[in-house]
């Protein structure tokens, strides 16, 4: 049998490490805020502290007209909910001026690049890790703490109850999401949607990947939905049931003390409330 022997000593040093150009791939959670909550009050905040006042068209009575008694003219007065802007994330790192200089990447664009995707993700996670709490307990389809087991043979059921529980509270059909745990979009995979005439299609799920609507809900697929004790809180709703707003206040770039090189840090602020409690369905999943 043949031996491959390493060099060694001076022979060994004179190896080179060759530094690729081409980076590594990196994965990333998806997030799902934009697609879920209603940002329409983003531009509007400055720094963390400050608040966005919501109003809301008001409730005018239809009453029975007497012609003996009138009219009665009723005061508008609207209703109003503050969303609060009390959160803030940063970034930061040093910008070396002797690793830069010998970097053949450009590292500090990667760097940011980088920052910008976990900043994403670490704001969807905290909002979606709290707002399911406020799902009424009539818009719960099982209790959070102890979970449903969810099959292939029972999802599309639970999806059509959550799509009930909106129709019951009157929250309308047009944009209607719900998210899901990757594992639970793997059911539907393997549900009665799998065959192409069932789920209306000309090819079914299984070929081509794609999940799409269900009982008009737009499908989305997250790992940052609030997983504890192996239940996973999805949510079907609409856009009306969380108000969401953030904005990056600061990018800066200053000298540091203790390095030669540059300091760069950003910081980024954000408030969410659910202002409509019954646009929203619960559903705790466990697997079997």
């Amino acid at each position: 049998m043949a031996t491959t022997t390493f060099p060694t000593g001076n022979m060994a040093n004179a190896l080179s490490v060759i530094y690729s150009k081409k980076l590594n791939a990196k994965f990333y959670k998806s997030t799902v805020l934009e697609q879920i909550c209603n940002t329409n009050w983003e531009g509007e905040i400055q720094s963390e502290g400050s608040k966005v006042v919501i109003r809301t068209r008001p409730d005018v009575v239809v009453q029975d007209y007497d012609r003996a008694t009138g009219v009665d003219y009723q005061d508008l007065e609207p209703p109003k909910v503050e969303l609060p802007i009390d959160k803030a994330k940063y970034y930061a790192f040093v910008d070396d001026y002797i690793q830069t200089a010998q970097a053949d990447i450009n590292l500090i664009n990667e760097s940011a690049a980088d920052a910008a995707e976990n900043m994403k993700i670490a704001v969807d996670g905290d909002v979606l890790g709290n707002i399911y709490t406020d799902v009424p307990a009539g818009n719960q389809l099982g209790d959070p703490a102890t979970g449903v087991v969810v099959t292939k043979d029972n999802v599309l059921d639970y999806i059509v109850d959550a799509g009930t529980l909106l129709d019951e509270g009157n929250v309308g059909e047009t944009g209607r999401k719900i998210v899901l745990p990757p594992w639970v979009c793997g059911l539907i995979k393997k549900s009665e949607l799998k065959d192409a005439s069932i789920a209306g299609d000309g090819t079914s799920i299984l070929r081509n990947g794609r999940l799409g609507m269900i009982d008009r809900f737009e499908l989305f697929c997250s790992n940052n939905l609030a997983t504890a004790s192996g239940i996973t809180q999805c949510l079907a709703l609409t856009k009306d049931y969380c108000a969401f707003a953030s904005q990056f206040v600061k990018h800066e770039s200053l000298t540091l003390e203790k390095h030669f090189g540059v300091g760069h840090r950003g910081l980024k602020v954000y408030g969410y409330k659910v202002v409509k409690p019954e646009a929203a369905v619960l559903l705790p999943a466990k697997k079997a």
